[in-house]
């Protein structure tokens, strides 16, 4: 079942109404002035300055967004330090960075406040339209105006097809593909990610993206999984482990 009979552009009376019914037109989605009596389970709607995603459950406690601000202990300078497993398994020698996986794109953001040249790959219209919202709210930001930053560039469609044909390989390719959950999650991660696999669908693909990877990458593949999951390219050239969570690298030579 596609996401369009699955989710609506949800107006609630307040906003430029121009605004919802361009992304419902883009979605290709009913635009919604009510959520009763509506057969659809999501909403895209804009609240607090930003666009969210909700679900029924969701109506009343504010929904989900990208959310552009630094996680709990990262620093919130720029460059921000490249410290830790993630930082280390990127390399600090890195300079351009593809994520192919972007999702909710917190590693996005996370190496792009620690200065590297980011791209993002989502094939989700629903997740790109988030992630939008996202960026243009982080080029308002007064720091990256003041330091003249631009935000990551985001690239649309299967990362599969579009690593095939990069103009030119990036230092490293990043890839955060989803496992099968064996351990309980926060509430907000469980339902982030429960949402995103509704709409988007389980990684079937990942093998095959880590080849390709592989094969359009200049210097390294770097591969996040939990720490019970078994490598995705076979044995890493090393790895680096953090809370929960393992980064498996690749070196290309």
């Amino acid at each position: 079942m596609s996401y369009q009979t699955k989710l609506a552009v949800l107006f609630e009376g307040s906003g430029d109404a121009s605004k919802f019914e361009e992304l419902s037109e883009r979605l290709n989605v009913p635009l919604r002035q009510s959520t009763e009596q509506n057969s659809e389970a999501f909403f895209l709607t804009w609240r607090d300055g930003c666009l969210k995603l909700l679900d029924k459950e969701l109506l009343k406690k504010g929904g989900l967004s990208v959310d552009i601000e630094p996680r709990n202990g990262e620093q919130r300078s720029y460059p921000a330090p490249k410290e830790g497993a993630f930082s280390q398994a990127i390399g600090r020698k890195t300079k351009t960075v593809i994520d192919a996986t972007t999702g909710w794109a917190q590693d996005s953001l996370c190496l792009f406040r620690m200065g590297y040249e980011v791209r993002c790959i989502e094939r989700s219209l629903i997740i790109m339209a988030l992630l939008n919202d996202a960026f243009e709210r982080l080029a308002l930001e007064s720091w990256v105006q003041k330091l003249e930053l631009s935000p990551p560039i985001l690239m649309h469609g299967n990362a599969i097809e579009l690593l095939k044909n990069l103009e030119m390989p990036p230092d490293c390719i990043y890839l955060d593909p989803m496992f099968p959950h064996k351990r309980k999650k926060s509430a907000l991660s469980k339902k982030s990610m429960t949402i995103l696999q509704e709409l988007v669908g389980e990684d079937s693909d990942k093998t095959e993206l880590f080849e390709v990877a592989f094969t359009a990458t200049a210097k390294r593949v770097v591969v996040k999984s939990p720490d019970y999951a078994e490598p995705l390219g076979g044995k890493p050239s090393e790895s680096f482990s953090g809370k929960l969570l393992r980064y498996d690298v690749y070196l290309k030579n």
